[in-house]
């Protein structure tokens, strides 16, 4: 079945028949929900946080020949750096209406937020005000205010806007995330299809959910709660009344729920919220590594005794790790006195992190645990220091090993797939199709840093050590590749034969 991974705002009615699991859950005799009180009810708990939710409805004026956003995210790298990105398959945008109150060349849309401080301060998604030109907030006393943005980050996808009001506001708070469990029942409240006020109940379906989303901190609640579009930015609530995430994408091949939604958790948005409403911006601590998770494979090439840790692909120049020691080829198995089980725990740990704080780096090198103290930068001032993408070239083969068409990097190479002066190794220059490097992504423009972890400069070393990895008996050799993208990342390749 084709699922489609959507963001859940706007007010755009795709025809999806809507189902609360949750109140299925409840009601359905034989369930275990019998075990509650039959007279039990989310009523009170509804009416006591329902004036803290609000609809916001934006404008955005296009431009002569302009045409709607684009429903899809561009695809992210496929090597993480430290600041948490992962492959995405595709997460659409929800559209916006153009609706027959909007003025020629514009377009409106519908999303929801909720009031975290009386005097104003209101949450919602980065992508529920997007490129809006006007922002109201809608609320459930049939009052609508203005808002205006107070900071956005799109790498969380949250928003924070302000209100000016002359009485104080019914507000709600965040609560620990970290304290939910899969099970416990959750309560979505917000504005799906543009009906204000909507409430659904359903369980928390799994945590740390990673959905392959644009942004670099991809662990999210799942909830069965019902959310479609016009819910992004709305809260999720536990039974004691706190916000514990904010619903933003559902999966559906319909555009409406079947019980597959995510929220952003609030121990993710607490941090955020508070940098924003303070400096109208996030101000986040910064490793300065390109990271990647250990694979088996992998783990075998590193001689490791089992998979774990963030190994580092690359690292910055200049930046905190490299100034502290640490290389391409280490593993981060802790940061700061916790524990990075896999690579996706590593940016969350850091981005947390005070900027300057002096912070110990545990990592495994040739097998030996090794601890740096680093001292931080602050990765917004390092965004956009990626190369452009390299133009794809032709394949010229001179030595053939694992599949892979090897050559020295000439002169006429570096042009021809941009290969930057600074970067030595050997160039691939053609890959056979049914190859395991093939299947592993390494493409024609790629660079060969590393083989075993022994660096190479010419075609005929990477024989030899593929050769001598063959000869001890290994069935994969690792590989340090800087791909056409200017990213680095290891690759475990099969050796032919074993």
């Amino acid at each position: 079945m084709m699922q489609l991974l959507e963001r859940v705002s706007g007010a755009v009615f795709r025809g999806a028949g809507a189902i609360s699991l949750g109140a299925v859950l409840v009601f359905m005799p034989g369930t275990a929900a019998q075990s509650r009180d039959e007279s039990a009810s989310f009523a009170d708990l509804a009416q006591r946080l329902s004036p803290a939710v609000v609809n916001i409805s934006t404008t955005q004026t296009l431009k002569p020949g302009e045409e709607l956003p684009d429903d899809d995210y561009p695809d992210d790298d496929d090597a993480n750096p430290d600041s948490g990105s992962g492959d995405d398959p595709s997460m659409p945008f929800d559209e916006p209406d153009p609706g027959s109150d909007a003025a020629p060349g514009k377009v409106q849309s519908l999303g929801s937020g909720f009031v975290v401080d009386p005097r104003g301060i209101i949450v919602t998604n980065n992508h529920v005000i997007d490129g809006a030109d006007t922002i109201e907030v809608n609320f459930t006393d049939g009052s609508t205010l203005p808002a205006r943005l107070i900071g956005h980050d799109p790498k969380t996808d949250l928003a924070v806007l302000k209100v000016d009001t002359r009485k104080p506001l019914a507000a709600v708070a965040f609560g620990d995330s970290n304290k939910a469990r899969v099970g416990d029942w959750v309560l979505a409240i917000g504005n799906p299809f543009g009906l204000s006020g909507t409430v659904t109940a359903g369980i928390i379906s799994a945590k740390d959910r990673a959905i392959n989303n644009p942004g670099p901190y991809d662990d999210y609640i799942q909830t069965d709660a019902s959310i479609n579009r016009g819910n992004s930015g709305g809260p999720l609530f536990d039974l004691a009344g706190q916000v514990i995430g904010i619903n933003t994408a559902i999966i559906s091949p319909s555009g409406g729920s079947v019980g597959i939604g995510f929220a952003v958790p609030s121990d993710t948005a607490k941090q955020v919220v508070a940098q924003l409403e303070k400096f109208g911006e996030t101000r986040r601590g910064w490793l300065g590594v390109r990271i990647q998770s250990v694979t088996p494979d992998i783990a075998e090439g590193l001689g490791l005794k089992s998979p774990g840790g963030a190994l580092v692909s690359g690292i910055t120049s200049g930046g905190p790790a490299d100034k502290a020691g640490i290389a391409t080829g280490d593993v981060i198995v802790a940061f700061n006195g916790r524990a990075v089980p896999t690579d996706k725990d590593l940016p969350r740990a850091v981005a947390e992190s005070p900027i300057g704080a002096k912070v110990p780096v545990e990592i495994i090198r040739n097998g030996v645990t090794k601890t740096f103290t680093v001292t931080l930068g602050r990765l917004e001032n390092a965004d956009g220091e990626q190369d452009a993408p390299k133009k794809p070239a032709m394949p010229t083969a001179k030595t053939v090993v694992l599949g892979i068409s090897l050559s020295d990097v000439t002169a006429d190479l570096r042009d021809k797939y941009s290969i930057p002066t600074d970067l030595s190794g050997v160039v691939v220059t053609g890959v056979a199709g049914d190859s395991d490097a093939a299947a592993k992504g390494v493409q024609p423009g790629d660079v060969i840093i590393e083989v075993a972890q022994r660096n190479v400069r010419k075609p005929e070393e990477v024989k030899a050590l593929v050769e001598a990895e063959r000869t001890a008996g290994h069935s994969s050799v690792l590989l340090l590749i800087s791909s056409v993208s200017g990213d680095r990342r290891f690759i475990a390749v099969k050796i032919e034969g074993k």
